[in-house]
């Protein structure tokens, strides 16, 4: 188990890029400073962590109050979350200054989500993810937002026999659960020379037209890809 050292920094305009389609500000956002960004240190290689909450990331329709909103969970970092509520286009977008984090790293960005306990329209489902520098041909993957599982295929008791397990593939990386109860997804990957004043950019998308909901988002984070934090 691998500790990190979380040092939270007060909303700035410097290293995260907002956009003009991003999620409008709830009543609890007027009234309390907003904590939007976090950095942290991989204990074992010291090396910068980051963390974009949603308030500083960009959904698509994200103004439209019938697919996406705000909510709150006790015991976090973040005073609030974005909140898929139900629509059949995702798409999400943010971006970093490279100069915020270590040079001559390799970086991998995890999108951090919890599924609600009504969670829809994702099972199975590819979900095209990509990480690049902003100028160059970004990294595309397929993921799913669900955890891997084991499908078990078996006749009637009444035929006296089974066939054996199957274990369902279908390419791409599936999300997995932390210990502090929120999953994540790989993004992918991006070497950090540091030798330019770069930006990095991220996505998610997934426009098959399937309704989807329940997926509570509390943003995008950057560790070092071999400083990798497990809880």
């Amino acid at each position: 188990m691998k500790e990190r050292v979380c040092s939270v920094h007060p909303p700035t305009t410097n290293g995260v890029v907002s956009k003009s389609k991003a999620l409008p500000a709830s009543k609890l956002s007027l009234k309390l400073l907003l904590i939007t960004k976090a950095f942290f240190l991989d204990k074992q290689s010291g090396k910068k962590c980051y963390m974009i909450s949603s308030r500083d990331l960009m959904f698509v329709r994200g103004d439209i109050p019938t697919d996406w909103g705000w909510t709150s969970l006790p015991g976090t970092t973040f005073l609030e979350f974005a909140e898929l509520i139900h629509a059949f286009w995702l798409e999400i977008g943010g971006k970093i200054s490279t100069r915020i984090l270590s040079p001559g790293t390799n970086y991998t960005a995890y999108l951090v989500f919890k599924p609600k306990e009504r969670f829809y329209g994702f099972e199975n489902q590819p979900v095209e993810v990509s990480v690049g520098l902003v100028g160059t041909k970004n990294q595309k993957r397929s993921v799913f937002l669900h955890e891997r599982r084991d499908w078990w295929i078996e006749s009637s008791p009444s035929v006296g026999w089974w066939l054996p397990s199957c274990r369902m593939m279908f390419g791409g990386n599936f999300a997995k659960k932390r210990g502090d109860e929120w999953h994540e997804v790989e993004l992918g990957d991006f070497f950090n020379a540091g030798d330019e004043d770069g930006e990095l950019e991220m996505s998610i998308l997934e426009v098959s037209g399937h309704w989807k909901g329940g997926l509570i988002v509390q943003g995008i984070e950057i560790r070092p890809k071999q400083g990798v934090f497990i809880l």
